[in-house]
């Protein structure tokens, strides 16, 4: 009972972190709620009040004729769902378990395994909803037809990319910083609700909007995913490449500040808070 369990190889490693992966990943999707299916549930009805609070607006503003050619709810949603995505992907990442949770007492666990299950967890429920309403929207209202179906889910996967990258930022400066990455992450989920330019056709943008916005590689992902989706939309202004360097230079960065972090981050520090 005394032995410790050693990993016979660097493959029999790698299992057992993809199990404990695994089963953490599946804890984190149980946490919003004690039953998976309401916790989906809760989510789906999240983007179905964010769509149709949309549609209403645009209809009250009478500016649905100046989006572009093609289903306007899935013009609407292509962009509510990876701005979902990456702000569910940022907001599970910050809230994952730091070097001094209780979790990181029972080993194999270690932070990388906690952030991982966390962003996995909000991926499999964001891809899970999006599936399931645009199934319900294709057989019991209109069908719709995707330009490039796997193009369009690899913007969905970059978006959860992106957002996974800038809360790992924010997860290591959460320590030092607590009130202030606070503050930022609800800035910055608020701020993107117009910043992420899922309101607009960025084609049709002055070039005034155009500059306010383009530091934001959401704005750019969600532009080049409704070229994937509809068939006469072409992305002249915005870039693939850009939003691909952000999450990766962001990833780089946040990995290197939590290793950091977390060789001086103790349960003192929020005891003198």
């Amino acid at each position: 009972m005394f032995k410790t369990a050693r990993p016979r190889s660097s493959l029999h490693s790698a299992i057992i972190i993809l199990d404990v992966i695994y089963h953490a990943t599946v804890r984190s999707v149980r946490q919003a709620h004690g039953n998976a299916v309401i916790a989906l549930v809760l989510n789906i009805m999240t983007v179905i009040i964010m769509v149709l609070a949309f549609y209403l607006m645009f209809t009250v503003l009478g500016i649905r004729g100046a989006k572009l050619r093609g289903d306007f709810l899935l013009f609407m949603m292509s962009g509510i769902f990876l701005y979902l995505t990456h702000i569910k992907g940022m907001g599970a990442v910050l809230g994952a378990d730091g070097p001094s949770s209780p979790m990181m007492q029972h080993a194999p666990m270690n932070t990388i395994v906690a952030i991982a299950s966390s962003a996995l967890g909000a991926l499999y429920i964001q891809v899970l909803s999006m599936f399931v309403i645009l199934f319900v929207y294709h057989v019991g209202f209109t069908p719709i037809t995707i330009y490039q179906p796997i193009a369009a889910f690899g913007m969905v996967l970059l978006a959860w990319f992106t957002g996974v990258a800038v809360g790992l930022v924010l997860l290591a400066i959460k320590p030092w910083l607590p009130t202030f990455v606070s503050i930022f992450a609800t800035v910055y989920q608020r701020a993107n609700m117009i910043a992420s330019g899922k309101m607009f056709v960025v084609n049709t943008l002055p070039p005034f909007m155009y500059n306010m916005f383009s530091w934001n590689p959401l704005f750019h992902n969600i532009d080049q995913a409704r070229g994937f989706v509809f068939i006469n939309y072409f992305p002249h202004k915005t870039s693939l490449e850009y939003p691909i360097y952000m999450g990766i230079v962001l990833l780089v960065i946040g990995l290197m500040g939590e290793f950091y972090t977390r060789q001086y981050a103790s349960r003192s520090w929020d005891a003198r808070r």
